[in-house]
This record gives structure tokens, C-alpha cells and sequence, in this order.
């Protein structure tokens, strides 16, 4: 059943070239643009429109909107933004999931082949000048081809690091929500709606890889029970959000060796508190959530958003379209 789009919020923060192009792909309908911080702007249009696009997450102020039909967030991770209101309300919510998947895939290589090259004394010994500690290190050490890749879960992300593992001819695992045949370049998929679990993962990997929503369902989903069932010489690597992983069992797992190295770009409090002990510890790895760009981080969520434009006008299913699994409370 096809959909009308009748007027349009728009607070995302875009170039004229790109604003250009979001009016366009809504056009016939009118498109209101304001800053995000121009509060009676916003007011002064939130009951006429249908559609907001927005820059941050969505807010009560943006709730107030009677006739919303559909918010786009123009970023990903909408943890604030998937809430319980907008699922009882009806409303259609969508993200820019995949907007800098290239980038947060190569992230999980940069800290996968720190791991295998163990960087941190490698540049130790560099700055030693000794080059034994270079020679017996490569020795003992081996590359990814040898080795197992856990990815949890396969959107956007989990499907670009699946992809690049492939390149490095490493064994793929995948896991995800959905009962669905196993993803391109995933050598074994578990699924949880088939009643499956990430124990396989764990217990087979070199590398888990986190890349899934953080909701109620995944909230801590990775604590002491789970490092445990990992290899000792396994690598954890968080990209997604920082409360999937019990960052108090993380300390002590890397503490007393229950796995060998966790790199993560993301943390339940960020920024990262200058007295956490994890700075410390010599096998992690901390980025402050921070990947390097894509090329054209805009332009790219902008394709996201036109080709949801589409769909909803032809009432198929929406791309990074939230549901309420995907609601975190905690």
C-alpha cells in the first residue's frame, strides 16, 4: 500500500549540496530545515509534518509531534532513540546503520593484527633498538589466515568484517537474530530465533567480534561465564556499544589471562574515566571511539535515507527499520 509523505522536519546538519539532494528526493513535499538547537522552529512546524529527519536522537520535544509517521535518525546505534512510545505509537523508526561500516571494519583488522603482531612490544623493541625481541616474537606468532573469526551480529558491519575475513582467508562464524540461510562469506551461522546461542563462537574463535545492537536482550551479554568458554589466547573486540561487555569481568579476565587481549573502541562510560583500570592493563587495546571517516560519511546516509524515501512511499519494508527488541531501558 503506497504512502503519502505530506511535510518534512529536517534538523541533520548538511552542506547545501547535500541539502539540496534530501529536499529533491522529498520533493513534492515541503521540507522545514532548522538547526537542531533552534527549539521554536522546530516547535513552530512539529504538528504539520509527518516525517522527521534528524540529526542527534529523538527527544520528547520531537515526540510531542501528533502526526509523525515515521523518524529517521541520521546516525547509527539509536539506543536513546528506540523507545517504548514511539513502538505503542506505530511510528516507523529508521538509522543510517551502514553509513561507516568500511571504516569500522577495517577498526576490527586494526586491533585483530595488533593482536597477532603484538604491537605494543613491537614498537617497544623498536624503540630499544633490539632486534632479538623482533625475531623471536614473529617466530612464535602466526598469521589470521590460520585462524577463526566470531562475528555477533551480521548487519552492516558484522557483514563488512565478515567480508574482509574472507580476504584473509580466515574461518568466518556468524550469529544473529534471524532464522535466514547462512550470510555471504559466513562459513557457520547461529541464529537465536532458532534457539541457538553464542556458545559455539565462543568457544571455537580467535577473534569475537561484537558488531550487534545493544538492547535489553544484549545488554551484558558478554560477562565472566562468557570469556571463560573463549579460547585463553582469544581476542575480544568491541565495536558496537560499550554495555555489551561487563566491563568489570573484562578488567579481571585480562587480568588473570582468562583470555589474551580485548580491543575496543567503545565503553559504557565514555569518555573512558581517567582511573578505570583498563588503561593499564598491557593486553588492552582502547580507541576513543573514534574510527576514521569514510569518504563521504553524509553522502552515504543520505543514500541510506533516499532509498528508505522510496521504500516507504511504496510501502515496503524500510531499511535499519527499529523494532522493539531493539529497546534498552538499562
Amino acid at each position: 500500500m503506497n504512502q503519502e509523505i505530506h511535510a518534512v522536519l529536517a534538523t541533520v546538519r548538511y552542506d547545501e549540496p547535500h541539502l539540496k539532494r534530501l529536499i529533491d528526493a522529498f520533493a513534492p513535499a515541503p521540507v522545514y530545515h532548522f538547526d537542531p538547537q533552534d527549539k521554536e522552529g522546530i516547535r513552530s512546524v512539529l504538528q504539520n509534518v509527518d516525517v522527521a529527519v534528524l540529526d542527534a536522537d529523538l527527544d520528547d520535544q520531537i515526540l510531542a509531534g501528533k502526526n509523525l509517521r515515521w523518524i529517521h535518525c541520521s546516525h547509527a546505534g539509536l539506543t536513546k532513540s528506540a523507545r517504548p512510545e514511539v513502538f505503542r505509537r506505530g511510528i516507523i523508526l529508521t538509522g543510517a546503520a551502514g553509513r561507516s561500516a568500511p571504516s569500522l571494519a577495517e577498526h576490527v583488522f586494526f586491533f585483530a593484527l595488533s593482536h597477532v603482531y603484538d604491537a605494543k612490544r613491537l614498537f617497544q623493541a623498536q624503540a630499544e633498538h633490539n632486534w632479538t625481541r623482533f625475531s623471536q616474537q614473529f617466530a612464535a606468532s602466526k598469521g589470521l589466515s590460520c585462524k577463526t573469526m566470531g562475528v555477533i551480529g551480521l548487519g552492516n558491519t558484522g557483514s563488512a568484517v565478515a567480508r574482509r575475513a574472507k580476504a584473509f582467508e580466515m574461518r568466518v562464524l556468524g550469529y544473529d537474530r534471524y532464522d535466514k540461510p547462512a550470510p555471504e562469506n559466513v562459513d557457520v551461522y547461529y541464529a537465536m530465533d532458532r534457539g541457538e546461542t553464542i556458545e559455539p563462537i565462543l568457544r571455537e574463535s580467535d577473534f569475537v567480534v561484537l558488531c550487534c545492537h545493544l538492547s535489553d536482550e544484549t545488554y551484558h551479554m558478554i560477562g565472566m561465564d562468557q570469556m571463560k568458554k573463549m579460547k585463553p589466547t582469544a581476542c575480544l573486540i568491541n565495536l558496537a556499544r560499550g554495555s555489551l561487555i561487563d566491563e568489570n569481568a573484562l578488567y579481571q579476565a585480562l587480568r588473570d589471562g582468562v583470555i589474551a587481549r580485548a580491543g575496543c573502541d567503545v565503553f559504557e562510560k565514555e569518555p573512558l574515566p581517567a582511573d578505570s583500570p583498563l588503561w593499564d592493563l598491557p593486553n588492552m587495546m582502547v580507541s576513543p571511539h573514534s574510527t576514521p571517516r569514510v569518504a563521504d560519511i553524509y553522502g552515504n546516509a543520505l543514500d541510506i535515507l533516499i532509498e528508505n524515501i522510496g521504500r516507504y512511499r511504496r510501502g515496503e519494508p524500510m531499511r535499519n527499520r527499529l523494532g522493539e527488541r531493539d529497546v534498552y531501558t538499562k
